[in-house]
């Protein structure tokens, strides 16, 4: 059965950036999962805001949208409450708008992992009480 696995702003920020501390580690991590990765808008603006001005990053990430290795299946609108009420749950984290969406993403999707730099999805649970799978560095 195919894994779903559900991309950070953080690793795409990683994957982008040759400099980064963690490019080889997501590079490596990425050879062993099969497109496409899911995520959200939140996540494009997230990362869109980290590279910067970066027009090669940019032109990346949509290319990445072009060709199916990244999917957008998140729609806020009908999920407005259950966001609502996990931003609420965490605010003491503290969590963004972004991280909240993946979690929903992650119950949505059963068989799923959230690849991630963010130690938050360490605490983060899904379903209330559900340790969240994740593609994560053990070396952070």
């Amino acid at each position: 059965m195919k894994r779903n696995v559900i991309i950070d702003a953080s690793v795409l920020a990683a994957l982008l950036n040759k400099n980064d501390t963690y490019h080889q580690w997501a590079i490596t991590q990425l050879k062993d999962i099969q497109p496409p990765l899911l995520t959200c808008d939140a996540i494009i603006s997230e990362v869109s805001f980290l590279i910067g001005r970066k027009q090669q990053g940019i032109n990346v990430i949509f290319n990445y949208l072009k060709l199916g290795i990244i999917e957008l299946p998140f729609c806020f609108s009908s999920e407005y409450a259950a966001i609502e009420k996990l931003m609420l749950k965490y605010a003491d984290v503290p969590i963004s708008f972004a991280d909240a969406c993946l979690i929903r993403m992650s119950e949505q999707y059963r068989n799923s992992c959230v690849f991630t730099l963010d130690s938050d999805f360490l605490v983060y649970r899904k379903n209330s009480n559900e340790v969240i799978s994740l593609i994560y560095p053990e070396f952070k």
